[in-house]
């Protein structure tokens, strides 16, 4: 679209020369994520605070002008590609830790900053801040915010949903709010922190984080157990989920993956193997021991192959190498994988990776299942040669089995990646009409006329 010449004015008073980039070989760039989709945007502003968030949302309200916020790019659904052009806000530049309170265990922070500055200044306090996104040394705490991201400890400490005591905004109308507390408890009015966060930039522009943090554990211990089946790895986990004890991570490998890794990597691993979990345990000094060897006792059955304990830093850094090696491998086979992020009740796990089995043999696509055990969240890869139309037709035709599979599994389309682009179609499925209808009115009414992230979410048509 061409946009008004009043309104790229009146947005360069607003920004400077610096605070806009209109060529198109600067704003290329800005129009793709990691889902490999993209579209290119008119302009791309770099706004460096709140205020300058509000002007340029204001203006692309007055104007009707389409506008999708960006982080680092590293989500997976084209949540982030401004399919309907206009405006690209990227918040890059606000990328100040506001403050930290340690006392008060809380700290402030702009969009931009990223998930690994976070920690490293946390950790310098001695706490963490939950949410670890395996892009978490890039992506940005906007992002992950955004798409509710959280990662391996999100079984134990939650996602940031539950690590955020509230927000600074910018609705699309450029109006300016607060919401949430600066404490643990709070129950003043509707939690619109917690309906903020996961909108994919739908409802407001988030321009500053108030995140919950927690104190570094003094101890933590790591084993890797194999087993025969996957029934027998999903008896375990239901078993580790069901004592005091919760890990830190929980980590699941199938059997695709385990022989990719040993194809791979120099990974002993015994024939057989059938299911791999990592599981990760943290605590005080005085008690890791106990928890290691309840984490132990649970995880023991009769499918049981090898149990391994890691005690010192370089063994746990070994048998970590073995899930780390799955991904170079799989981008190896297949760099232009689909890759889904399914979550299933525990108990479903085996009825899910059986399922889909039987998908891979009836579609002809080979899937590969590894992920986040203890919440059910699994990463489903399906391994498709986009340069192949019939091989892609049948991977788009399993997709959508898989969507049927996990849903009557009492499950649900997505964990941590959102919805974007990629799952639209798929959405209706799982949200009744009148709770849809309601959302949308939501939309409305944080967004009259429906500027921020046009054509994301919800289904199409």
């Amino acid at each position: 679209m061409a946009l008004p010449d009043a309104f790229v004015q009146r947005l360069q008073q607003e920004l400077g020369h610096e605070g806009l980039l209109s060529d198109p070989a600067e704003t290329w760039n800005y129009g793709y994520d990691n889902s490999r989709r993209h579209a290119a945007p008119e302009l791309v502003a770099l706004p460096a605070d709140h205020d300058q968030v509000a002007a340029v949302v204001s203006l692309c309200h007055e104007f009707a002008v389409p506008l999708t916020a960006r982080g680092r790019g590293t989500g997976t659904t084209g949540a982030s590609v401004p399919i309907n052009g206009g405006l690209i806000l990227s918040t890059e530049k606000m990328n100040h830790v506001i403050r930290i309170d340690p006392a008060n265990r809380y700290m402030v922070v702009e969009p931009g900053v990223t998930n690994q500055q976070v920690q490293d200044i946390a950790a310098e306090h001695g706490f963490f801040w939950p949410p670890d996104p395996t892009s978490a040394a890039y992506c940005s705490v906007g992002g992950n915010l955004a798409y509710n991201s959280a990662g391996p400890r999100a079984i134990k400490y939650g996602t940031p949903r539950e690590n955020t005591f509230g927000l600074r905004a910018v609705t699309g109308d450029g109006k300016s709010i607060r919401t949430g507390v600066y404490t643990t408890k709070g129950v003043v009015g509707y939690d619109l922190t917690r309906l903020l966060i996961g909108s994919e930039g739908t409802l407001a522009i988030i321009t500053e984080a108030t995140l919950k943090l927690t104190p570094l554990p003094e101890s933590k211990r790591t084993l890797q157990v194999i087993y025969r089946d996957i029934d027998s790895a999903a008896r375990a986990v239901s078993a580790i989920m069901a004592q005091p004890v919760v890990p830190y991570a929980l980590e699941f490998m199938d059997a695709g993956a385990i022989d990719m890794i040993r194809d791979y990597s120099e990974a002993e691993l015994p024939e057989g193997a059938g299911a791999l979990l990592m599981i990760e345990v943290d605590g005080t000094e005085h008690n890791i021991q106990h928890a290691v060897d309840a984490i132990g006792r649970a995880a023991d059955n009769d499918g049981l192959l090898k149990l391994t304990r890691a005690e010192t830093a370089a063994e746990i850094q070994a048998l970590w190498q073995t899930r780390k090696a799955l991904s170079p491998a799989l981008r190896t086979i297949a760099p232009k994988k689909i890759n889904e992020d399914v979550v299933v009740p525990v108990s479903n796990i085996p009825a899910l990776i059986n399922g889909l089995s039987e998908l891979s043999a009836r579609y002809n696509v080979t899937i590969v299942n590894f992920g986040h055990a203890g919440n059910g969240n699994i990463h489903v890869n399906l391994l498709a040669n986009p340069d192949d139309p019939d091989e892609m037709q049948r991977t788009h035709q399993c997709l959508d089995a898989v969507f049927s599979l996990v849903l009557d599994l009492d499950g649900t389309l997505s964990g941590e990646h959102g919805v974007g682009i990629e799952k639209q179609e798929f959405v209706g499925r799982e949200i009744e009409p009148i709770t849809l209808e309601l959302m949308r009115r939501i939309k409305r009414d944080f967004d009259p006329k429906g500027i921020l992230n046009p054509g994301k979410m919800f289904p199409t048509g």
